[in-house]
């Protein structure tokens, strides 16, 4: 899927309207440039692309092939602030993180009730521009027991795309529900029979 921004040179102290994005544009070989975007441009693209996918950035009647590097948002209204792209060289390769996207069916989670639990959500990966995908997928159908995990060198990578990460950690694994142990719950002693071993100790006592 191909996906495509424009943008515009800011001017130098040129204030932004209500509707426009702040970034900048950098990368080898080229010399950086302030730019301005449409906001809700912006968010629609990135909310598909996200930063492991090529953007195709239209400036000055220029295509230019970059990366989102940096995303600054307010910490409050959770809105963009500034964006950062990074004009990649095609024959480059470069460096990306990836979600997984886990798929398939467990049956230890689905028929033995085990506990699901991914310990990575995402990957560090190195690949050639045109090799970066949107996800990797992770099937967990081969998760049949408790305590069954799978570990990175397990999972099936896109071609040209490497790992940079150590083979042997756990991607996600299946666990057995906890156990409560129900506590048994006091015996109360009714009001008779207490009572009545009231009344056994007197007799007792007045034998004496």
């Amino acid at each position: 899927m191909e996906f495509k921004l424009s943008a515009e040179i800011r001017v130098k102290n040129e204030k932004l309207g209500q509707d426009d994005l702040a970034a900048v544009l950098y990368g080898r070989g080229l010399e950086s440039a302030v730019l301005k975007l449409n906001y809700n441009a912006f968010a629609k693209v990135f909310a598909e692309a996200g930063e492991s996918n090529l953007i195709t950035l239209e400036l000055d009647k220029q295509e230019f092939p970059v990366l989102v590097k940096a995303v600054q948002k307010d910490v409050l209204k959770g809105k963009y602030l500034h964006i950062d792209f990074y004009k990649v060289d095609m024959k480059a390769k470069v460096k990306a993180e990836i979600p997984l996207e886990f798929v398939g069916e467990s049956k230890a989670v689905k028929e033995l009730g085990g506990i699901f639990l991914a310990n990575i959500n995402e990957v560090a990966v190195e690949c050639l521009p045109a090799n970066l995908v949107d996800h990797i997928d992770v099937d967990i159908s081969g998760l049949n027991e408790f305590g069954d995990a799978i570990h990175l060198q397990d999972v099936k990578l896109p071609a040209g795309i490497e790992l940079m990460h150590e083979g042997n950690e756990v991607v996600c694994i299946v666990e057995e529900p906890k156990k409560v142990e129900e506590e048994a719950p006091a015996v109360e002693t009714p009001a008779a029979e207490a009572a009545a071993t009231k009344e056994s100790e007197t007799k007792a006592e007045d034998k004496k």
